[in-house]
Formats: structure tokens, C-alpha cells, sequence
């Protein structure tokens, strides 16, 4: 059985909590993950788009990780999208590449996820706002799966907010791995 790659999208994952967190339970578990950085792999924003493809292909599953910004994700991920996901490749009458690819994302936010709601702060849930993502898995006919999230790491949380703990962190990785190894 083929591993699951996960593509991690996090400009400054040197100071990241969650994501940091997550990729050091996911090398826990080497049989069943490969772990890709974007950010570490391009810094230059110079994508391979041939090696990544043959990334893509010798895995069985797809994993976009990354922090939520400005409600969307980091550039250098909308850059690979863009540049990956070629016609002939991915779609198109010949592209089939991620055809029942299992595909998900895994976010971390700063807002609580009430904020991420049609009567919170953003007015507007969490899998309304990855619907782009949604959309471009079917459209390369992948199995699009629902979004694992972490919600509430403000960098600057209002009075009296109690931010998650380090407990909360580490349970986080520890249900973002079972959660992946559910999706095979």
C-alpha cells in the first residue's frame, strides 16, 4: 500500500506551534507518511513541477497542511496548485493523475471555530471558506475528504481568552494521525 503524502505550506514553520507539531508526529510514522515542505524545498518559489508530479504519483493520498491566511493559504501553495496541476496532468481528456486520490487539508487557525460560522466573527464556516479546494479535487476527480482543523491560536488573543495548551497541541497531532490513518 502506498503512503500518503502531505504537503506542508508554512512560511515560518520555525516558529509555528501546530503545524511543527503535527510534522514531528507525522515522522513518527515514516511507513505511512511522507512529509513534504514546501517552503524548505523552495525558497527561491521555484517549483519543480515534473518532480513534484512524481511525488504526487508515488502516493496514495493527498494532505494539504498549512496555517489559514488572510482566509486562504500561503502563496507558495497556490503557486504549486497552479503549477502542478497542468492540463494532460491532472485534468483534461488524459489527465487522470489524482483520479480517486484521497485528498484532504489539514489547517490550523488563530480564530475559534464558533468565529468560523454563519453567527461568528467571520460570518462564514471553515468548509465554506476551503470550498476552492473542494472544488479543484473534483475536478481532477479525486475523493475529496472533510478538513481536520485546530482552531484558536491567536498570536494576540484578546483579554481574558484562554488560548489551547501544549496538551491541547500534542492531542491535536495525536487525533491528526488517526484521522489520516482512518482516510486509507
Amino acid at each position: 500500500m502506498k503512503k500518503t503524502l502531505v504537503i506542508v505550506a508554512h512560511p515560518d514553520i520555525s516558529n509555528s506551534i501546530i503545524n511543527k507539531c503535527w510534522i514531528e508526529k507525522l515522522h513518527q510514522y515514516p511507513e505511512q507518511f511522507t512529509v513534504h515542505e514546501l517552503y524548505q524545498s523552495y525558497p527561491n518559489g521555484q517549483i519543480d513541477v515534473l518532480k513534484e508530479q512524481a511525488l504526487v504519483e508515488a502516493h496514495q493520498n493527498l494532505v494539504f497542511q498549512f496555517p489559514v491566511y488572510w482566509f486562504n493559504c500561503p502563496p507558495l501553495l497556490k503557486q504549486w496548485l497552479d503549477d502542478v496541476l497542468t492540463y494532460g496532468w491532472a485534468y483534461g481528456s488524459a489527465g487522470n493523475q489524482l483520479k480517486n486520490k484521497k485528498i484532504t487539508l489539514a489547517v490550523s487557525t488563530g480564530s475559534k471555530a464558533h468565529d468560523y460560522s454563519v453567527d461568528g466573527r467571520h460570518q462564514v464556516s471553515l468548509e465554506t471558506l476551503c470550498a476552492p479546494f473542494e472544488l479543484t479535487a473534483r475536478y481532477v476527480k479525486a475523493d475529496y475528504q472533510p478538513v481536520y482543523a485546530f482552531y484558536g491560536m491567536e498570536t494576540q488573543p484578546e483579554e481574558g481568552e484562554v488560548l489551547p495548551t501544549i496538551n491541547d497541541v500534542e492531542q491535536s497531532a495525536e487525533d491528526y494521525v488517526k484521522y489520516l490513518l482512518e482516510m486509507r
